[in-house]
């Protein structure tokens, strides 16, 4: 069988709102993460505000919005888990020392708007923002690590937010450009490879888990929003081949194996639909640079009118990315009639799978969607390929003697670096794998600590309890093997 190739990049994978901390340090402003409460496997997340008379409020992730004339805000008595995260920002040279000791090619990291932009109009940048990014990626290059660096996992400027509506607003496209523009320019020879939005494509995915009349009564908003942070995207693009042609920019897409449950032709035809809403839809604009054909039937179905202008168009034919990248953690079946016994995974629902097992957390673990998916990329595609979200979310336990044994950790991450080299030798052109929460980090689905995917233990538990010290797993140094071997040695 194919083996990885001589340059392939091997990492892990990290956001700044699950990693970084510092919320109100270095001249950083607000989020709208910053105003996600803690959750559980059982209970969903909230985020808070006060209405127009100033009354505290909140509304779950995915039930709810916010109403009229309320404005997001921190309330007092509640946990927001993002605020410190696991404190990157103060801990990130022994971070990326103990990264560098597993001999990470790679390390993917996002860039935190606020820290650079605090309300995300100003026409000057926050220097100290500038300043610890460059600190940052400066650490990475003497280790020599490649940063792969995502400008946004979700982290809008509350500001921009509160005031505009967020992506409701076009307003938001000249604002991210201008973001994009200052940090492509400040980082110019210390970063090559980019992401431009993180998993673009969950704007679309969030409805399938709302009640059916919010996401109906929220779906032409969706859409619309989704439209200009697709055209943020493409402007981007071009940007950062006009600044540095040598510049790689992907896009980064949530991607959802959808089986049919049946061979029968109606769950068939259900599951290419949801494949096309939920995971081609944005891929195929971003890479092809146009709306598909299909297109045209979702915004029937979801009675939404898209409003588009000629230079939109333009600057999606012009602003097609060079790479594709995606997340994969599980796959899940579909059926015309309906789900009959629920699975989770990545902010996706479907139906259990019986050939497959589930993590405590309800995802399906299956390596071999990873081949499918990756097969199912090349031949759409045809770029060059990046797996830069894959783990395992599971609790862990700190024996007496401080040793963290995390056997089904390593399982899942060596069948699927089993699942990759299979794609290799499909005649897949993979280049790169980055685990995800190489460190461990805070749950973006649920807030909490406990659902760890990390090679290093951090020592926080949910309530936000602990020292944040740094603590090795086993799978630590078998990643450092399987790193050492380029995907050799798995055992």
């Amino acid at each position: 069988m194919k083996g990885f190739p001589s340059n392939f990049l091997w990492g892990g994978a990290t956001s700044s709102s699950q990693l970084e901390g510092g919320w109100q340090e270095g001249g950083r402003g607000p989020t709208i993460q910053d105003v996600a409460t803690a959750g559980s496997n059982d209970s969903p997340r909230y985020f808070t505000y006060r209405d127009a008379q100033g009354r505290p409020g909140r509304y779950p992730q995915f039930g709810g919005t916010l109403p009229d004339g309320a404005q997001y805000a921190v309330l007092p008595g509640e946990y927001y888990p993002n605020h410190d995260a696991v404190d990157f920002y103060h801990h990130y040279r022994e971070d990326i020392a103990l990264l560098a000791g597993m001999g990470f090619k790679v390390f993917r990291m996002s860039i935190c708007w606020s820290r650079i932009f605090p309300r995300g109009d100003e026409t000057e940048p926050n220097p100290e923002g500038l300043d610890f990014y460059r600190r940052v990626f400066e650490e990475l290059r003497s280790h020599g690590i490649e940063p792969l660096v995502t400008l946004w996992h979700g982290e809008d400027p509350l500001y921009l937010v509160n005031t505009i509506g967020g992506w409701r607003s076009r307003e938001m496209i000249d604002h991210f450009t201008r973001y994009a523009r200052t940090v492509l320019t400040a980082y110019r020879g210390l970063v090559k490879y980019w992401l431009t939005f993180n998993e673009l494509n969950n704007t679309v995915m969030f409805l399938d888990l709302m009640p059916p009349e919010l996401a109906a009564a929220q779906a032409q908003d969706t859409y619309q929003q989704l439209h200009h942070k697709l055209v943020a995207s493409a402007r981007t693009v071009q940007l950062a081949h006009q600044i540095d042609p040598s510049f790689q920019v992907g896009c980064m897409i949530a991607y959802a194996v959808n089986y049919p449950r049946t061979c029968a032709p109606q769950d068939v035809l259900a599951a290419m639909e949801k494949d096309q809403r939920i995971t081609h839809y944005c891929g195929d604009v971003q890479v092809r640079g146009r709306y598909p054909a299909y297109a045209g039937r979702i915004w029937r179905q979801a009675g939404v009118r898209l409003e588009a202008t000629d230079q939109d168009r333009e600057d999606l034919r012009r602003g097609t990315v060079d790479f594709y990248s995606f997340s994969y953690y599980s796959s899940a079946c579909i059926s015309a009639g309906g789900v009959r016994e629920a699975s989770k995974g990545n902010f996706t629902i479907g139906e259990k799978n019986p050939c497959l097992s589930y993590s405590e957390w309800g995802w399906a673990m299956d390596p071999d969607g990873l081949r499918f998916a990756l097969n199912a990329v090349c031949s759409r595609y045809g770029l060059p390929v990046m797996v830069v979200e894959n783990g395992l979310g599971a609790q862990d336990t700190v024996e007496p003697d401080g040793s963290i044994h995390d056997p089904y950790r390593i399982a899942y991450l060596r069948s699927h670096i089993q699942a990759m080299r299979q794609a290799l030798d499909d005649g897949v052109d993979l280049f790169g794998y980055t685990a995800w929460g190489c460190i461990d980090e805070i749950s973006a689905s649920t807030g909490e600590m406990k659902k760890r995917y990390g090679f290093l233990y951090v020592d926080r538990d949910d309530a936000g309890r602990g020292t944040m010290a740094r603590r090795k797993k086993d799978c630590y140094d078998w990643y450092r093997r399987v790193i050492a071997s380029n995907g050799a040695d798995l055992c």
